[in-house]
């Protein structure tokens, strides 16, 4: 039966994407060998790695504008304190919209002075703070550009001329937009671009080397920069299938085409909330997510009859984070919109049952 995969990550992959990546294991490209057991060294693998690079800089619209594009391990937990390690000098504001950016301050607080310049846990994190005051005197401003957990998206990024750095980790490549407003971008792959195991970091160059601190070479951008993202050895099978994943998605028509079908995939589903008094949406409208759909069933008693029938239709990850409860689509690029018409399908029905 046919699996309709709507988890929170790691995420669903395209199946060519998959195909290619299970040949690849078998034997890379007629090599005779493996791609899991050839040298990151080889020839074979450094155009792997040149070429995934190569991919994000040129899908996100930066190539030849002082960026670099880094693939590396730790999740994008570890760029919490990454980020602050290389760029937070005396002080850094951050924008608290949930649990990832929650965690990415208390790391940053290790490293020097945090200030919250903006906050929505008052409303258990169901919106997107707007209007706040930037002060000018801040190394950098992070922010956290969707919230997996809370089904929360910034749909316009602050002016300012502050660096901005931003997790992207589960909204990467979904969305157009001006990249180069960034001056730190990091995703962790398993979101929105690949497998579990390695990190999307884009960096402009000319934002480092302005701490006086010392940086341990693992956690130190300008080292991974200058080793060609190969200072140490790689997640060769995570860097691979998000080689093909981007490739995929260029094919594709790029972000611009991958947007137009999120578009269509969340009008559906939030539509379908709006309209069916069986559902509530957990996220304020205007803030809602088109990768992460929350809501709740507002009659108990049809919890049970809902679960059984996404069930028998092969709906996969649709629960809730325990911080929130009640349900949690999650429509990343790879998800079909036919995967979609089927839980709006059953959640219609639902109703009739009502």
């Amino acid at each position: 039966m046919k699996k309709h995969n709507f988890s929170a990550g790691p995420c669903i992959l395209p199946k060519e994407v998959m195909q290619k990546a299970a040949e690849a294991v078998v034997e890379l490209d007629g090599i005779g060998l493996s791609l899991i057991e050839i040298s990151h060294r080889s020839k074979e693998f450094v155009a792997i790695m040149e070429n995934a690079r190569a991919l994000a800089l040129e899908l996100l619209g930066l190539e030849g504008k002082g960026y670099q594009a880094l693939f590396l391990q730790g999740g994008a937990s570890t760029q919490f304190l990454m980020a602050a390690f290389n760029l937070l000098d005396k002080k850094a504001g951050y924008v608290n919209t949930g649990t990832w950016s929650q965690k990415s301050i208390k790391e940053a607080k290790l490293i020097g002075e945090i200030i919250e310049v903006a906050s929505s846990q008052d409303q258990n994190f169901n919106y997107i703070p707007k209007g706040y005051a930037i002060p000018s005197d801040l190394d950098y401003l992070h922010l956290t550009s969707n919230n997996t957990i809370f089904g929360t998206q910034i749909k316009k990024f602050p002016k300012t001329d502050v660096p901005l750095v931003c997790d992207m980790s589960s909204d990467i490549f979904s969305r157009q937009m001006d990249f180069s407003k960034f001056d730190l971008i990091y995703a962790g792959a398993q979101k929105n671009m690949g497998p579990a195991g390695t990190t999307l970091v884009v960096i402009k160059e000319n934002i480092l080397g302005k701490v006086s601190r010392q940086i341990p070479s693992m956690l130190d951008y300008k080292v991974h920069v200058s080793k060609d993202s190969m200072f140490n050895t790689p997640p060769v099978f995570a860097v691979y299938v998000s080689m093909l994943t981007m490739q995929w998605l260029k094919d594709l028509g790029g972000i611009a085409a991958i947007e137009e079908i999120n578009e269509r995939k969340a009008n559906l589903i939030y539509s379908e909330i709006e309209l069916n008094p069986v559902f509530s949406g957990f996220a304020a409208k205007e803030d809602r997510s088109i990768m992460n759909a929350t809501f709740n069933i507002t009659d108990d008693s049809l919890k049970e009859i809902f679960d059984e029938k996404c069930k028998e239709a092969g709906i996969n990850g649709i629960n809730g984070h325990r911080s929130v409860g009640g349900y949690r689509a999650s429509m990343y690029n790879a998800l079909p919109l036919e995967s979609v018409g089927v839980l709006v399908d059953i959640m219609s029905d639902l109703e009739k049952k009502g």
